[in-house]
């Protein structure tokens, strides 16, 4: 080990900051007008070597007609980029076909390594290298941003966080390669086929975290078919008949503990593939957001910035959770205000019983569809606010607890109207027009909103941008300096939170009153297709080319489907017990359908929990291989400590 940190320390020192093979990677944008000495002093922290506090990286400004602009191009050298691959824990395919954390010391020893082989590391690989490197760029002996007294620094402190919250800096960004993206294009969503999205090349050009998005869509949409054909003859057959439902019910709670566990499997198959399974996320960097007093971490012995958790529980408990409370309880208020104008459509329909007023009575849902989507993102706005104030040390921290706050408040805002319908109510007619409306309506605002929208902006803006550049030429022809002005303007991909909560709630939709409205699984089934068409459009032709982000599996997402399928069951079951059929059983004493009802929905809790138990997470021959590199592991760690206690005797 002592022997590995030297070597690296060696290459560190040595390393050239000039290259003259220079290939830009990451575009950085500065406000127009950005003070000299601020522009002088950050290149150059940028530029400095690792051991003075700089990120050793290569930039270069962006020369355009006008001359030079406040843009810069960030790359590395290879020497470089191999160095940053160690330090942020990449994993990599070696000769003997295992995967193994990749170190600089042993690099003749992984597949396709070679000196003068520059395409060992994927462009998304050197992209993430780079982003981490400058995310790390941290205030040493600074008071403050050079130029600008009011932008204050102190030890610690995230350079670029400050940049950005000053508005000195505008954005940072990835290059697209534009031969590599019309390959993926084509490829992907350029020929309507039946068949496999290509996961390896998108997990190459936009790296782990969006192709295992992408992989979990096309599972999710496969899995949902069995669903959708067992539904559509119950639909067409047992319209009124919900007795026939108690089968289809009880199947679709099997099947919603199966597909999550199989997917477990699946994503360990991928992760294992890319190498992610593998990388070591224990010891995470400090997000960029947060800020402290610099200090040293007691488990890494590195200096960081460190913060009271006593403050941030404080912060949560006295802040955020009753923010919280406050919304829920907003959208409550809005529910029973759906609920007065369903009252107002159908006391209207029954006074004049005409097409018309047929009609209407859909409206109140649909209008309580769009309010829903409103809510939820403005409450989408607050809680990034609030969880951001909150100052979370890890950016896996931050994420968990913005996707509770999330998902908290629009599973109440999206499914509440829906429990008050079927267990207050009783109106299973109601229920299953509400379900029919909200899901259906919810599915063309988002493609909408996520798709269709910003491809027509962004198509529109291209076409000016051809025009100001008095040009024909095709993407591929684009000159560096045009490409950068054109992707600069390209809207922000803001990541796969948006994409999992809207896939969560359409799982709600369909699993949650299943019995009721078996037509759900096929509405998913035919938005899911064209979700992935286009999500791989919006990826490839409408935004900035997001920076790859390594992950082992879905994440909280995973909880949140396995805590959802666990609330279907209850429904469910509460649901077959108040059918007429299943009332008729129990006619002298209702206590004894609802005893009869808990166990039957404790028997199913119990059998998906065992279902969950005995079907492994990862593969068998995954297992092995993690356990072997376990062993290997082990025992290179105790030929290191002998060799250290064999010269130690030696002195």
């Amino acid at each position: 080990m002592a022997g590995k940190t030297k070597e690296m320390v060696e290459s560190w020192s040595f390393l050239d900051t000039a290259d003259s093979n220079f290939r830009p990677l990451v575009v950085i944008e500065l406000a127009k007008g950005t003070k000299e000495e601020t522009i002088e002093w950050f290149t150059k922290r940028i530029v400095d070597k690792k051991a003075n506090g700089g990120a050793q990286l290569l930039i270069k400004p962006l020369v355009t007609e006008n001359g030079v602009e406040n843009i810069y191009l960030v790359g590395a050298s290879h020497l470089r980029l191999l160095l940053g691959a160690e330090a942020v824990g990449l994993v990599k395919e070696c000769s003997d076909n295992s995967m193994r954390t990749f170190t600089y010391s042993s690099r003749k020893t992984f597949k396709h390594y070679a000196d003068d082989n520059h395409d060992f590391l994927t462009m998304a690989e050197c992209q993430y290298i780079i982003k981490h490197e400058l995310e790390n760029l941290r205030a040493r002996d600074e008071k403050m941003i050079p130029g600008y007294p009011q932008a204050k620094l102190y030890p610690g402190k995230s350079i670029v966080r400050r940049l950005l919250t000053s508005g000195i800096l505008v954005q940072i960004f990835p290059l697209h390669d534009r031969e590599e993206l019309k390959k993926l294009s084509h490829r992907w969503y350029g020929q309507v086929k039946i068949g496999y999205q290509p996961l390896d090349d998108i997990r190459c050009y936009f790296g782990e975290t969006i192709a295992l998005y992408f992989g979990f869509l096309e599972y999710f949409t496969f899995a949902l078919i069995p669903m959708a054909v067992i539904g559509i003859p119950y639909y067409v057959f047992a319209w009124e008949d919900y007795d026939k439902y108690v089968m289809f019910a009880t199947f679709n709670l099997l099947w919603s503990t199966v597909i999550l566990e199989v997917w477990k499997r699946m994503c360990a198959i991928l992760t294992y593939r890319w190498g992610t399974l593998l990388m070591k996320r224990q010891f995470e960097e400090p997000r960029p957001g947060f800020h402290g007093v610099l200090g040293i971490n007691p488990v890494t012995g590195r200096e960081e910035p460190m913060y009271s958790s006593i403050k941030r529980q404080l912060r949560i408990y006295l802040v955020s959770l009753p923010f919280v409370c406050l919304c829920l309880y907003f959208s409550l208020y809005v529910m029973m205000i759906y609920f007065d104008l369903e009252q107002w459509a159908l006391d209207y329909h029954k006074e004049n019983e005409s097409n018309f007023s047929s009609l209407m009575l859909y409206v109140p849902s649909i209008i309580y569809a769009v309010v829903i989507e409103i809510m939820n993102l403005i409450y989408r706005y607050a809680a990034e606010f609030l969880t951001s104030w909150e100052n979370h040390r890890l950016e896996s921290s931050y994420q968990n607890h913005l996707i509770l706050k999330v998902l908290v408040f629009n599973f109440l805002n999206c499914f509440a109207s829906l429990f008050y319908i079927a267990f207050v109510m009783f109106d299973m007619k109601l229920l299953r027009q509400s379900l029919a409306t909200l899901l259906i309506t919810s599915q063309i605002l988002n493609q909408f909103a996520e798709s269709l929208l910003p491809y027509w902006l962004q198509k529109r803006y291209n076409r000016r941008m051809r025009k100001r550049m008095c040009s024909t030429k095709t993407d591929m022809d684009l000159s560096l300096a045009e490409q950068v002005n054109m992707e600069k303007e390209m809207g922000t991909y803001l990541g796969t939170f948006d994409d999992y909560l809207e896939l969560f709630l359409q799982f709600g939709y369909v699993s949650l009153f299943s019995c009721v409205y078996p037509l759900a699984a096929v509405f998913a089934v035919l938005n899911n297709i064209t979700e992935i068409y286009s999500d791989a459009l919006k990826m490839c032709r409408v935004y900035k080319r997001p920076f790859a982000e390594p992950t082992a599996n879905i994440g909280v997402w995973q909880l949140a489907f396995e805590t959802m399928s666990v609330i279907s069951v209850v429904t469910n079951c509460i649901l077959i017990g108040m059918s007429p059929e299943v009332d008729a059983l129990f006619p002298d004493s209702k206590m004894d359908l609802v005893l009869t009802v808990a166990l039957v929905e404790h028997l199913l809790l119990a059998i998906k929990f065992i279902m969950a138990f005995v079907i492994p997470d990862k593969p068998r021959d995954i297992q092995m291989k993690l356990a072997k590199l376990e062993f290997e592991s082990l025992e290179a760690l105790k030929q290191q400590q002998m060799q250290l206690a064999a010269e130690s005797l030696k002195e």
